[in-house]
């Protein structure tokens, strides 16, 4: 097997890649951004609204999840790496095909009639709370909530999700 990735953060944010993408690009120091979802891998307008907002400098990639997991490995040493799904399902699947996953941030997950709130800006359904107990419980993940790197937000949405984890 190939060294592991320098991936520098994992962020669930169903919006993607935005203007807030700015701000952890430059807080990481990162290189490399990949956009890892289905759907903005297939998506050319999607994909050209996400480049107006990454600067020129950085490299961005769409990949879908079963190609980020596969290619991840083959990243160069001194690539450093931020990987935005929109999904904990997305981030699970990354887990069970290989993607080396540690901490992930769980940043922004929009609110629906039948999910429990978390915080302002995060809101589980069944299938997050599971695929984020499977990341736990599995594959040793932790989280952190923090919507933005220039903030100290997310404590307490930390203990509302791990409470609501079990």
């Amino acid at each position: 097997m190939d060294a592991k990735p320098n991936v520098k953060m994992i962020r669930i944010d169903e919006r993607l890649i935005h203007g807030q993408g700015q701000l952890w690009i430059k807080s990481l120091g990162v290189n490399l951004v990949i956009c890892a979802n289905d759907k903005a891998a297939a998506d050319s307008m999607q994909q050209s609204l996400m480049k107006a907002v990454v600067p020129k400098d950085i490299g961005l990639r769409f990949w879908n999840i079963e190609r980020t997991a596969k290619i991840i490995w083959k990243a160069l040493p001194n690539q450093s790496i931020f990987v935005v799904v929109s999904s904990p399902k997305d981030v699970l699947t990354l887990a069970e095909q290989g993607f080396p996953v540690g901490e992930v941030n769980v940043g922004n997950i929009h609110a629906k009639e039948e999910k429990e709130k978390v915080s302002q800006f995060i809101y589980l359904g069944e299938e997050d709370k599971e695929a984020l107990r499977t990341l736990r419980d599995k594959f040793g993940c932790t989280f952190n909530t923090k919507t933005s790197p220039v903030s100290n937000d997310g404590e307490q949405s930390l203990e509302k999700l791990e409470s609501i984890l079990g």
